[in-house]
């Protein structure tokens, strides 16, 4: 009887094994060989997936992106159902956070793709900033429906709200990252911004940190 392959799942292992090393020794580190040897495969089985480094890394970045959504999917599992949009938008900030080894991997490379995509024509065909695109879509939606339901601080713009909140959260994972302030004067910067977002300034809002 053959044996049966999961595709999706070898697939996975292979971008899992690209994240590692270039977290672990840059993006400029990555090959299709040292990815192989990351993920304790051959080389032509990572040929078999990915043709080309620059589709590897189209599908690293995609699957970079799902990793994300089950995490912030984890945290709002925790939260009634819906959530109230402040709760949403503190899971999504708080996963944003680079704060432990799978968020600041996650926080790390996704920089570096940014960085590469302005300078490596195969890679800034691909379509980088639709993540951050659908991202942003949604947080829009969900501050849309904050100021109808009144949670919203008066005078507010839902769409520019949305584009600074994910511009702040950049920032201050970059900061992180490099040490400029730490997890937890980050998501104090944060909060300071969520209590002037929301018509409830006296919530209290909690982004955890470890530690």
């Amino acid at each position: 009887m053959p044996k049966i392959v999961d595709h999706a799942w070898r697939r996975a292992e292979i971008a899992d094994a690209l994240v590692r090393l270039a977290a672990r020794e840059g993006l400029h580190a990555v090959t299709m060989r040292s990815v192989a040897a990351e993920a304790g495969i051959s080389l032509r089985l990572v040929q078999y997936y990915f043709h080309s480094k620059a589709q590897l890394m189209s599908a690293t970045l995609d699957h970079l992106e799902r990793r994300g959504h089950e995490r912030w999917a984890a945290r709002l599992a925790h939260l009634p159902a819906p959530p109230p949009a402040r709760a949403f938008v503190e899971a999504l900030l708080a996963e944003a956070l680079p704060t432990d080894e799978a968020s600041r991997a996650f926080h790390l490379v996704w920089t570096s793709y940014a960085v590469l995509a302005m300078t490596d024509p195969e890679l800034a065909e691909q379509p980088f900033v639709e993540g951050p695109n659908r991202l942003e879509r949604q947080l829009t939606e969900v501050l849309d429906q904050a100021r109808t339901d009144g949670e919203l601080a008066a005078g507010l713009d839902p769409a520019a709200e949305a584009a600074r909140l994910l511009a702040l959260h950049h920032g201050l994972g970059t900061g992180v990252l490099v040490g400029q302030r730490t997890a937890e004067s980050a998501a104090g910067v944060l909060r300071y911004h969520l209590d002037r977002l929301f018509a409830t300034p006296g919530d209290e809002c909690v982004i955890h940190t470890p530690g």
